[in-house]
């Protein structure tokens, strides 16, 4: 595989197992990427395509092994729970940190508008889920906040209402008790297949719905 043919596949590789797309979706995702990589001389159709079906059906023959809850499933729960305690907790937020950030402030306006006001948010976002689909040493981070503050002995109290319910949820945490550190969950592995009938866990929409009622 040639360097360039090794970066689209990662790309496949993670679309197809982070689970949040169709197959048409990501064929089209990974031909734009084609193309804006100038790699159309190198990279054909059909090599993109076969690749994208060659690592569904591998994900679709894990999938039959899967043990019941997943670990994905188990966060899923979680952060339902927490956004019944009233903290915001949304999926895969953007790619970046600072994606997260604004994603959050969205919900957060949404919720005003509802006259509800977080007690803060937790997130994890598209980086720290390409962790999580990682054949070795796989893992995940959640960052915790609350809109608008600056105090770290509030940020602290969100972090631990946080990490109790990942750990009520039977996660195995580390965290080091600051402000300025995520919360870690060591060995997550994050296991997901595309079902266009399954809940979509980026309509944040659902998260205010719940936070409002």
């Amino acid at each position: 595989m040639t360097e360039n043919e090794a970066f689209i596949y990662e790309s496949i590789f993670n679309q197809v197992r982070m689970g949040f797309l169709s197959l048409d979706e990501i064929q089209e995702n990974i031909l734009e990427e084609i193309e804006d990589n100038e790699f159309g001389d190198e990279i054909s159709e059909e090599w993109a395509f076969d690749k994208v079906r060659e690592e569904y059906q591998k994900l679709l023959a894990e999938s039959k092994q899967w043990k019941s809850p997943t670990d994905t499933e188990k966060l899923i729960k979680a952060f339902d729970e927490l956004c019944d305690e009233n903290i915001i907790a949304l999926h895969k937020a953007g790619y970046t940190t600072t994606d997260g950030e604004y994603e959050v402030v969205e919900v957060e306006r949404d919720l005003q508008e509802n006259e509800v006001e977080s007690d803060g948010y937790c997130f994890y976002h598209e980086q720290d889920l390409a962790r999580a689909i990682a054949v070795e040493d796989p893992g995940l981070y959640i960052a915790f906040q609350k809109v608008d503050n600056t105090n770290d002995t509030i940020t602290i109290e969100i972090g631990k209402r946080v990490a109790e319910v990942l750990i009520n949820n039977d996660f195995k945490i580390k965290w080091d008790g600051s402000a300025r550190t995520k919360i870690e969950i060591p060995g997550f592995r994050w296991q997901k297949l595309f079902d266009e009938d399954a809940r979509d866990l980026q309509d944040y929409s659902e998260v205010v719905d719940r936070m409002v009622q």
